[in-house]
This record gives structure tokens, sequence and C-alpha cells, in this order.
């Protein structure tokens, strides 16, 4: 199941990486672009959970989509630890050009596959999301398995 969503993500990935770079953003950044599209103002601390990377990646990410005139960092005079990041208008803009790319690539990707299909796809992935978080199992080593006994060339 693993390879199988993994080699998916890289061809969405691809396709849609394809479509970006039409406007020179980076895959990494859409990422970014994505979050604060919906969370406008919140700390470059949030902005990694919600991306679900490092904060030195979106440190770096952070500095050239400033240079790009797509955010602005801010700290408030009350509070120098917390950094900010708000989009820029040029930043917003960009919603209205990428969004339809990523659409039309989930849009080629599925035209042929039912409606629900789609649907029970769509279920069964959100459930294996939700399931992750919730279990410390996922993340433990993995139960030893009873070795197997050799077997004869003669048979078992």
């Amino acid at each position: 199941m693993a390879h199988l969503v993994r080699d998916t993500e890289r061809a969405f990935r691809k396709s849609l990486q394809i479509r970006l770079a039409e406007y020179g953003v980076p895959f990494g950044h859409w990422t970014f672009l994505r979050v604060l599209w919906e969370n406008d103002g919140i700390t470059q601390k949030e902005l990694s959970a919600h991306a679900g990377v490092m904060e030195p990646t979106t440190f770096a990410a952070l500095k050239v989509m400033e240079a790009q005139g797509y955010i602005v960092r801010k700290q408030l005079p009350t509070n120098r630890k917390n950094v900010y990041i708000h989009l820029t208008a040029k930043g917003r803009g960009l919603k209205n050009k990428l969004v339809p790319m990523a659409e039309d690539t989930n849009s080629i990707s599925t035209r042929n596959i039912a409606p629900d299909d789609l649907t029970i796809t769509r279920r069964v992935l959100l459930t294996m999301m939700r399931t992750w978080p919730r279990t410390k199992l996922a993340w433990e080593e993995p139960t030893p398995t009873p070795k197997r006994r050799a077997q004869s060339k003669t048979g078992p």
C-alpha cells in the first residue's frame, strides 16, 4: 500500500510542478502558499507545523518567497520572539492562478475513475491519515516475525 501511495504522490507532484513552473513557483512554496491562503498571519513555527516541515526548511523558503514579494515577515513590538507571516497582494493573487492548476491536476488523474470509487478512496485515505497520529504503534519498531524453518529441497 505504501509504495502505491508514494508513487501516486510522485505523479501528482510532478504534474503540479510542471504547471507551477509556468509562474516560477517551486512545489515547496506551493505548500506554504496553500497554508497561508487559509491561515494568513500565523507564526513561522505554526506554518512549519501546518506544512509538515522542519523550521529551517520553512525559514529558507520564506527568505526566497519574501524576495519574490509573496510574503512579508513581521514581529510584534511586544513580542520579538515570534515571526508572523503575512501574504502580500502578490502572494494572495497567486491563489486564483495556482489553485485551478491543482484542480486540473486532480481532474486529469481521476477522469477515468467512477465517482463512487473516488468517494471511497478519499474516505479510506482520510481514515489512514487520521489513524497515524493516534497510534503509538505506527512509529514503533515492527514486531519481529518468527523465523521460517528451513525447507528441504524435497519439500516442506
